[in-house]
C-alpha cells in the first residue's frame, strides 16, 4: 500500500461572537484583590495606590474585560474569617462571574499557608486562575502550585516574625510603663486626651459602695441585688449584674491606682486566639500608675476576707471557679470494663425507697451484652471519698513529702529551655536554606532535579524538627501542669484543720480527677497529682 502523506492545517482562533450558536466569551473577566492590615495613613495610601492601579491596568489590556476590584481595608491576612470582600470575591467565582483574579502579592491573598491553597485550589477547580504579579506565579500552571506552597509558607513565617516582633514592641512598652488599657467596659475610669486613666466620679462611687458592702458581710449575689434593686447601670448599660461582674471588681488591681500588664497571651498568630496568663508569660505590675478609687489597705482587705470566707467552704484555693455540673460527680466516674463515663439516676423517685445510682452510660445504652458493669450506690462513692481523704489528712507529713519527692523526679526530667534554643536555631537555618534554594529556583539557576531533590530534603528536615519541637513543648507544659495540681494537693492538705464528717463537693472537685469503678465495692481514685489510690468498701 502506497504511503498517504499526512497534511496538517492550522485551525486559526475563532473571533466570531459564536460557535455552533454557542455564545463565546470574547475577553477574559479580570478582577483584582488589594488588602492592607493597618489602618495608618501609609497603609491608607498603599491601599489607594493597589485599587488604581488594577483599575488602569485591566482597562488598558485589551483581552480583558472589566470585573470588579475587591478591596479588605485594616485587615489581617492571617485567617479569612472577617475579610468581607474577599470572600464575596470567592463567591462571585464560585458562581461564574470571574475568569482571573490578579493579586500583587501571596502576602496580600493570605498569610496562611492551608488558607490559601485551599482556595487557590478551590478556584483551579473552578477553572479561575490567580496571578500573583510579585512571584510571577500563574496557578494555572503546572508548576505554580509547587511554587505556591514554598513561597505561602515563607509568607506564613514572616506573618510569624511581624507578630513576634510587635509582641517585643508591646513588651518593651509594658517594661518602660506604656499603658495598655480598655476603659470601654471598665467601671470607674475613662481616658484622657493622652491616654491616661482618670476617675469617673459617677461610677466610681459604686465601686466603692461594692467594696464596703462587701467586707460589710454580703455576699457577691447580695450585692448585685442591691444593684438592681436600685436601678444602678452596669458598665455597658445594662440592667443585669452578675455574681461574677462582682468578683471582677473586687479583684482588679486597678481600683488601687496599679495596673497589671499581659494578663492575656496570644497563643496563635494565625487565629490570634488569646487565653489567660497564668504564669506561663512575665507580667508587669505598675505601681501608681493612676489615681486609685480605693485604697490599698481597702483592697487587701477585700482579698483576705475572700480568702477567709474560701476556707470556711472547703475552697481553699481561693475564689476559682465552683464545680460547674449539676451533680458533684458528674463527669468524674468512669468504667473500669469499657472506659465510659457513668450516668446518674435515681431508681423509685416517687416512693420513699428512692435510691440514686451511678450507671455505665453504654450498659443503660446498649444493654449488659455490651457491658455489664453494675450500678454503683452514690452514698457508697462519697463515703469512700471520705474515707480516703482522711487517710491523707491523718498521714499528711509523709504523704506532702512524697508529693514534693514525686514532682522534684519529674521537674528534672524536663528538657528545659537548652534542646528547644537549639531545635529553634536548627529551625531558623533550614527556613534560610530553603529561602535561597527558592531564589535560585527564580532566577533558573538551579536544575529542576537538584532543586526538587533539595526541596525535599529541606522541608522533610524542617517537619521533623517542628515536631520534635512541639513535643518537647508539650512535654515540658504536661510536666508543669502536674506541678500546679501537686502543689495544689498539698495547699489543701496543710490549711485543713481536721478530718471530714461527711462529703465535701468543692473538696472533692479539688482533689479528684476521676473515679473508676472495677466493681461496686473496688473504686480507683485518680488524684489531680496524677497518683492512684484504691479504695475496697468492707
Amino acid at each position: 500500500m502506497a504511503k498517504v502523506l499526512k497534511k496538517v492545517v492550522v485551525v486559526p482562533v475563532r473571533t466570531i461572537d459564536s460557535v455552533d450558536g454557542i455564545p463565546q466569551i470574547q475577553k477574559k473577566r479580570v478582577a483584582a484583590y488589594c488588602r492592607v492590615s493597618t489602618d495608618s495613613e501609609e497603609q491608607k495610601e498603599s491601599y489607594t495606590n493597589q485599587v488604581n492601579y488594577y483599575t488602569s491596568h485591566i482597562y488598558n489590556n485589551a483581552e480583558w474585560e472589566m470585573g470588579e476590584i475587591y478591596a479588605d481595608e485594616g485587615i489581617t491576612g492571617t485567617n479569612t474569617k472577617n475579610r468581607t470582600q474577599f470572600n464575596r470575591m470567592i463567591q462571585d467565582a464560585r458562581n461564574g462571574k470571574i475568569d482571573l483574579i490578579l493579586v500583587k502579592s501571596i502576602s496580600r491573598f493570605s498569610r496562611n499557608t492551608l488558607d490559601l491553597l485551599k482556595y487557590v485550589r478551590e478556584l483551579k477547580g473552578l477553572g479561575v486562575a490567580v496571578l500573583f504579579e510579585r512571584e510571577n506565579i500563574n496557578t494555572l500552571d503546572t508548576t505554580g502550585e509547587v511554587l505556591l506552597t514554598i513561597l505561602s509558607s515563607l509568607a506564613q513565617d514572616e506573618s510569624r516574625n511581624i507578630s513576634e516582633n510587635s509582641r517585643w514592641g508591646i513588651l518593651r512598652g509594658f517594661q518602660n510603663g506604656k499603658v495598655f488599657c480598655n476603659t470601654t467596659r471598665f467601671l470607674g475610669y475613662d481616658k484622657d486626651e493622652h491616654g491616661e486613666l482618670v476617675i469617673n466620679e459617677q461610677e466610681a462611687e459604686i465601686v466603692r459602695r461594692i467594696y464596703e458592702e462587701y467586707l460589710d458581710g454580703k455576699s457577691y449575689q447580695a450585692i448585685a441585688d442591691g444593684l438592681m434593686r436600685d436601678q444602678i447601670k452596669t458598665a455597658t448599660g445594662g440592667d443585669t449584674w452578675w455574681d461574677s461582674s462582682i468578683t471582677l471588681i473586687l479583684t482588679n488591681e486597678k481600683y488601687y491606682g496599679a495596673l497589671l500588664q499581659q494578663k492575656t497571651v496570644t497563643v496563635d498568630f494565625l487565629t490570634h486566639k488569646r487565653i489567660k496568663n497564668r504564669g506561663q508569660e512575665q507580667q508587669y505590675l505598675i505601681e501608681d500608675n493612676h489615681e486609685p478609687i480605693v485604697s490599698k489597705e481597702m483592697f487587701d482587705s477585700v482579698q483576705k476576707e475572700k480568702d477567709r470566707r474560701a476556707r470556711l467552704k472547703g475552697n481553699v484555693i481561693g475564689d476559682r471557679k465552683k464545680y460547674s455540673s449539676k451533680y458533684p460527680l458528674s463527669s468524674k466516674v468512669f468504667c473500669g470494663c469499657c472506659g465510659a463515663n457513668f450516668k446518674r439516676r435515681t431508681w423509685n423517685s416517687n416512693n420513699p425507697s428512692k435510691k440514686v445510682v451511678w450507671q455505665c452510660r453504654t450498659y443503660v445504652n446498649e444493654g449488659k451484652e455490651v457491658c455489664d458493669a453494675k450500678s454503683v450506690d452514690e452514698q457508697g462513692l462519697q463515703n469512700a471519698f471520705v474515707r480516703v481523704f482522711n487517710r491523707m489528712y491523718e498521714n499528711k507529713e509523709a504523704f506532702i513529702q512524697t508529693l514534693k519527692a514525686n514532682i522534684e523526679s519529674v521537674l528534672t526530667k524536663r528538657a528545659g529551655q537548652e534542646p528547644l534554643l537549639e531545635i529553634a536555631r536548627h529551625i531558623e537555618q533550614f527556613k534560610s536554606d530553603l529561602k535561597g534554594l527558592v531564589n535560585l529556583k527564580l532566577r533558573n539557576q538551579i536544575d529542576e532535579a537538584v532543586y526538587n531533590e533539595e526541596n525535599v530534603r529541606i522541608s522533610g528536615e524542617l517537619n521533623e524538627l517542628r515536631q520534635q519541637k512541639i513535643l518537647l513543648e508539650k512535654d515540658n507544659d504536661r510536666k508543669t501542669q502536674i506541678k500546679d495540681r501537686v502543689d495544689e494537693m498539698i495547699q489543701v492538705l496543710s490549711l485543713r484543720q481536721d478530718v471530714l464528717i461527711q462529703f465535701d463537693d468543692n473538696l472533692f472537685n479539688a482533689l479528684v480527677e476521676k473515679i473508676t469503678i472495677l466493681s461496686p465495692a473496688h473504686f480507683i481514685f485518680t488524684m489531680k497529682s496524677g497518683l492512684n489510690i484504691d479504695e475496697i468498701l468492707d
